[in-house]
Formats: structure tokens, C-alpha cells, sequence
């Protein structure tokens, strides 16, 4: 393990598919972290420390970066070990454009698992019921169940002929984040009765699904939580100042803004915008226990608001 402070730790819990998708990454990546088992409801003590607010699963520290977001830890991992890569040349577009459309199944599968009485236990419905905007329909979700597992299946079909043709992974020869965004939610579906006959017929989908999982996890340490958060103390961001000319709102190191997510889980974050692309945002914030952080946010998927 490398020196505290350059650890990768990553905030987490066992049953959550977006961690999964960053667990296969450290696995395919061939990279060894520590784990930081977290709450899978509120409150997170440790996790809020670092984050300011942010909830959602997973979360990725480095020293004292804090990585919110799938597409953030990915790329922040790439750059940690840049090959075998996640993103094949010549495949951008390709290679955002199917995670996201695949990822549509996760929504599906909680659909029909909130449908199922009993299958949450009351601490879980009730904390998810304040991420959601509006709150859990549970009536409505028995009335959509029907269409989502139509819409399940359509996408495995398409997902399955797509792997028809030979090819090992979904974009072709190489593996992609493609493949891990698409898998983890097809992963989230085998403990749910009504969804895991679903991906019986589909046999490229089932050897495909098997070669993600060789991939394995990478080499695994546990640690608790309060020490991710001294190590975070002990540690100073390692983000550099600096501002996004292409920024179509004008943003620049030193404002005030507040990041959260737009579907759902949209606890503010509030800091000084310390570094911006295209495609992230990275805010400093000063933690009465971690210190001074820099947490990451993606551009995509998020709001951001002056304050």
C-alpha cells in the first residue's frame, strides 16, 4: 500500500451497483485500495465530514480530494493508471452515450424492486424516501412494474445482439466503461425474483457478464472511517487553482457555488470553486473534522448554483 495520503480509499457499501462498477474498475485496473464499509442510510458521519453534504455511493478519497460521482472516480482512476484504459480511442461519444443508456436499467430494477413489498426493510424505504423528490410512489411502482420489466428485457435484448456478432465487449475488442456502467445494473438485478429469469435466454449477455467479472476487485484493505478522515486532515488537496475559459457562465476560481445532484439525493455542497473542465468542478471547503477538502463533482448530472 502507498503512503497515507496517496491511498486510494473508496467509501462504500457491498450491495450498492454503482460501487460495484468502481470496484470492477480497481479490478481491471489491477489496483490496490483501501475500503471504507459506510452506512447504507443516514446518518454517515464520516463520509459527510468529507463530502459536505454529498450522499450518494460511492465515493472516492485521496488524501484530501474527494471524488463524488462514478464518471469523477473513473476518470480520476484513469489517471492514476492509465492503461489498460477505459476509453478506447476513437470512442468518446460511443462510450458516454451507452452507460447512459444502459444505466436507464438500474431505474427500472428500483422501480420494481420498491413494487415488492418487503423486499426493503423499513430504515432503507424510509431514508430513500428523502432522497427522492416528492418522495417513493409505492402504488405507482406497482402499476409501472409491468412496463419495467418490458423495458428490462428490450434492453437486454439489445444489449445481447450487440454482443452477437463475436466481439468480447460491447464497443468491440476493448474493454470500456461501457462494459462496467451496463454490467453493475445487470449485477443489482439477480437477488430480484422478478428481474434475475429475465437473463436467462440471453446467452452472449450471460458469457459477456462473466468476463466482467474476472476482472475481479483489485487488492482490497479495509479501514474505518474516522481514519479516512484523519488521513484526509492530515493531508492537503493536491488541485491546483484554475479556470475554465470555455465556462459558458463566466465561473472562475474563488466563487461561491453550491453543487448537488439533479435526480435525486440533492444535498448542496457549498464551497470555493477551485478548479473546472468540461466535464468536472472541484470545490474547496473547510471541515470542522476533515480539514480542508477539494470535492469533485461531474459537470453532467449535476447543478451547480452561485452561493
Amino acid at each position: 500500500m502507498r503512503e497515507p495520503g496517496r491511498e486510494l480509499i473508496l467509501h462504500h457499501y457491498e450491495i450498492s451497483p454503482y460501487a460495484e462498477k468502481i470496484r470492477l474498475v480497481m479490478g481491471f485496473k489491477g489496483l490496490a485500495w483501501r475500503s471504507v464499509l459506510i452506512p447504507v442510510v443516514m446518518p454517515k458521519p464520516d463520509l459527510t465530514a468529507l463530502t459536505g453534504g454529498y450522499r450518494l455511493t460511492p465515493v472516492l478519497q485521496v488524501g484530501a480530494d474527494i471524488y463524488c460521482d462514478t464518471k469523477v472516480i473513473a476518470r480520476r482512476l484513469e489517471r492514476e493508471r492509465p492503461s489498460p484504459t477505459l476509453y478506447p480511442e476513437g470512442a468518446a461519444a460511443a462510450e458516454r452515450a451507452l452507460p447512459f443508456w444502459a444505466e436507464t436499467i438500474f431505474m427500472d430494477f428500483v422501480t420494481v424492486a420498491f413494487s415488492i413489498e418487503g423486499f426493503f426493510p423499513p430504515d432503507f424505504i424510509a431514508d430513500r424516501q428523502k432522497m427522492v423528490p416528492g418522495g417513493v410512489d409505492f402504488a405507482l411502482a406497482q402499476q409501472l412494474r409491468p412496463s419495467r420489466l418490458d423495458h428490462v428485457r428490450a434492453k437486454l435484448d439489445v444489449l445481447d445482439r450487440q454482443l452477437a456478432d463475436g466481439r468480447p465487449y460491447l464497443l468491440g475488442k476493448a474493454t470500456s466503461l461501457a462494459d462496467l456502467s451496463a454490467y453493475h445494473s445487470l449485477w443489482a438485478m439477480r437477488p430480484i425474483p422478478a428481474m434475475a429469469p429475465l437473463l436467462a435466454p440471453f446467452e452472449h449477455l450471460a458469457a459477456w457478464m462473466e468476463r466482467i467479472a474476472a476482472f475481479g476487485h483489485g487488492e482490497r484493505q479495509e479501514m474505518d472511517g474516522q481514519e479516512a478522515v484523519e488521513i484526509a486532515r492530515a493531508s492537503k488537496p493536491t488541485t491546483r487553482p484554475g479556470r475554465d475559459t470555455g465556462d459558458p457562465n463566466g465561473r472562475k476560481p474563488g466563487d461561491r457555488v453550491q453543487v448537488f445532484p439533479e435526480a435525486y439525493g440533492r444535498d448542496p455542497v457549498a464551497g470555493e470553486l477551485v478548479w473546472s473542465d468540461a466535464h468536472e468542478i472541484a470545490i474547496r471547503r473547510v471541515d470542522e473534522r476533515a480539514g480542508e477538502v477539494v470535492v469533485h463533482f461531474p459537470r453532467e448530472g449535476c447543478i451547480t448554483l452561485e452561493g
